[in-house]
């Protein structure tokens, strides 16, 4: 140990600690602050904290925010703390739309504000503008968060608005947007498309793109975070007996997607992009019927060799998997 630089010892300690803590010791020098603010840091702190038992669950409900520890030993969710909300807002006004490394993309849905929120450090940033950047409009709009080569935390906003188009990148350190083009399929610009929040992997943002009807045309959307261009490639070969979903997921850090379809029994299978293909990981049986309401708070956990399917109210079902467990995922 004593043959260990500093630096080093430094970054092994404060990866393990409390992301509170973390905030608070950036103030304790300016070598600190460089490095507790790079990304290689932000990657190692959260892989660190990616264990069973420091999993915990973000509700919104109505005029409260709240936190719950996930137990896995009886598939429920342990007692809750409650989150003050930093900002003003009104009565089930909150929507998350999308995260990255603990920092939320929020939406206020009585003003359609966008708005960047740490739960844990309180911090938070309207991205609302007087010329009107970071206004949201559900079932139309989509947004990502992503980090560039330079640590710059962003976020990319399409926006369709009675076929017309914008595109627009938000920078954290400048703190303005700005028009950028988009190069694909003008008619994945149609409100026939349902497009998901971005999922950021290895400088790509990744977005599924699924049109809604029966045998309609799947794909997924690429955004370079660097270069800034889009790109399409192709959905995993799924049959299109149904209405089709595609979630993109975190899985040690490697992009997965859980491809849905059916109608009033849902089949899913879990695939991994290998070059141009898709390689499928597993299937699951045929899904139970569940209500509308409960399959618009559905999360998923894997843990243990056993993928758990849950919402508010607790656990659905667990389905038994025969392959190497993962640590954990998260769904977007």
């Amino acid at each position: 140990m004593a043959d260990l630089p500093v630096h080093t010892i430094v970054f092994e300690i404060l990866t393990r600690v409390p992301a509170k803590d973390v905030s608070r010791s950036k103030s304790v020098c300016k070598q600190w602050y460089a490095l507790l603010s790079t990304q290689h840091f932000v990657r190692i702190h959260c892989s660190r904290s990616l264990v069973s038992s420091n999993q915990r669950l973000l509700l919104i409900d109505d005029l409260t925010c709240s936190v719950h520890p996930i137990i896995f030993q009886s598939n429920d969710y342990g007692p809750s703390s409650i989150v003050t909300f930093p900002f003003h807002h009104q009565n089930n006004d909150v929507s998350i739309l999308s995260h990255l490394n603990g920092l939320l993309c929020v939406c206020l849905n009585h003003t359609y504000e966008l708005l960047l929120w740490n739960p844990k450090t309180t911090a938070f940033k309207h991205l609302s503008t007087p010329d009107s950047h970071g206004f949201y409009i559900n079932n139309l709009d989509v947004v990502g968060l992503y980090v560039d080569a330079d640590d710059d935390y962003k976020v990319l906003h399409i926006k369709r608005r009675s076929g017309v188009l914008g595109v627009y990148v938000y920078s954290r350190e400048v703190d303005s947007w700005r028009n950028i083009p988009f190069i694909t399929r003008q008619e994945y610009l149609s409100p026939h498309f349902n497009w998901s929040a971005g999922a950021f992997f290895g400088g790509t943002l990744y977005f599924t793109v699924c049109e809604c009807w029966i045998g309609g045309t799947n794909v997924v959307v690429c955004f370079d975070v660097n270069s800034e261009q889009f790109k399409e490639i192709r959905f995993p070969p799924i049959p299109s007996t149904g209405m089709v979903q595609g979630v993109l997921v975190n899985v040690k850090n490697e992009l997965h997607m859980f491809a849905s379809t059916g109608m009033f029994e849902m089949t899913i299978d879990l695939w991994t992009p290998q070059g141009d293909y898709w390689i499928k990981v597993l299937s699951c049986p045929p899904i139970p019927p569940i209500s509308l309401s409960l399959w618009c708070d559905i999360t998923h956990y894997v843990t243990n060799g056993n993928w758990f399917v849950m919402t508010k109210l607790g656990k659905l079902f667990t389905i038994e998997m025969d392959m190497k467990p993962f640590e954990c995922f998260y769904p977007y």
